[in-house]
């Protein structure tokens, strides 16, 4: 009996020394974001204005405003997805099933944004190609009005969800400097912005058309410029699918950055890098696993520190291996 309670008190002491050395996995997706609250209001502002452009599409006979109304519909889904990547993320911040945090939920809702903006192309460019072929009379004044309407709302919501300088990239003056700037995007944030301001390019071709058949009896302008919409939303969601694609598949950091980390470790003594890894565990966080071999080989503190003026690589995981042994 004595033995058990010894070997229960010996599991609590260990238990207690281990947690001085755990740390969070959080890497800053445990607390509220000001774009979650930002995003709250573009929907809301998003919604009113596609149920009163999809209805004015409809009552005056406009596609491109009709397809504009429809796009904020696609757009207000695709920013419910992006606040429920922010809540998703922070609720789950701590959840121990994740084995370096929710930092990647972002991205994975930035992937979901794209994959919506090549729906809504899709869509677009099919309907305007059907109107190419069978015009329908069209009401301009109404229409204008409207469409004037949905790009002032969609040029606010575009300044709402602008992403902060905070909110990003940050350089590190030291005499790495060339090599430590990078950039580090939100792109759950990005992907909501991209739905916006592919609503205020619409709004745009669509005045820009409903002005020119008002005036030059170009009628055929109305779904050409759905068109031209549809191709430039297209290349936006191959942009975003392919930076997101990047972090989902632990392939976003750039070879210059693993050159430069590289470079850092291995001036100093007669240091190698066997292997090196490294990938991004949030917005501004990434994590690396090194294998350094040496003749005179160090504790791995002494290699986390070599690693310290690289703000952004908050889990550093260090193996050491004496070149000298076989």
């Amino acid at each position: 009996m004595a033995a058990r309670r010894l070997g229960l008190r010996e599991k609590r002491m260990n238990t207690a020394n281990l947690a001085r050395w755990r740390h969070p996995h959080t890497f800053g997706t445990a607390e509220r974001k000001g774009a979650e609250s930002r995003t709250w209001w573009v929907i809301g502002l998003t919604a009113t204005m596609m149920t009163v452009e999809i209805a004015a599409g409809m009552i005056f006979g406009s596609m491109a405003l009709l397809a504009d109304g429809w796009h904020m519909g696609t757009h207000a889904a695709a920013l419910g997805i992006t606040v429920f990547a922010y809540v998703y993320a922070r609720r789950h911040a701590d959840d121990p099933r994740y084995s370096f945090g929710t930092g990647k939920v972002g991205a994975l809702g930035g992937f979901a944004s794209a994959i919506g903006l090549a729906v809504v192309a899709i869509l677009v460019f099919g309907e305007s190609v059907i109107r190419v072929a069978s015009p329908v009379s069209i009401r301009f004044d109404q229409a204008i009005a409207v469409a004037v309407i949905g790009l002032i709302v969609n040029l606010v919501s575009a300044f709402i969800l602008r992403e902060h300088p905070h909110e990003h990239g940050h350089s590190h003056d030291d005499e790495h400097a060339e090599h430590h700037h990078h950039e580090h995007h939100d792109h759950n944030l990005r992907g909501a912005y991209l739905h916006v301001m592919a609503d205020a390019m619409t709004s745009v071709l669509a005045i820009v058309a409903l002005i020119a058949g008002k005036h030059l009896g170009w009628v055929w302008m109305d779904p050409a410029m759905g068109i031209v919409g549809a191709i430039v939303i297209a290349r936006w969601s191959y942009g975003l699918l392919r930076d997101t694609g990047g972090v989902l598949l632990d392939a976003e950091v750039p070879s210059a950055r693993l050159t430069a980390i590289r470079g850092t470790l291995e001036a100093d003594a007669d240091n190698r890098v066997a292997d090196l890894h490294v990938w991004r565990v949030g917005p501004r966080h990434l994590a690396a696993i090194v294998s350094v071999v040496s003749e005179a080989p160090q504790d791995p503190e002494h290699y986390k520190a070599l690693l310290a003026t690289y703000e952004d690589l908050v889990h550093v995981t260090v193996e050491v291996y004496d070149r000298g042994e076989s």
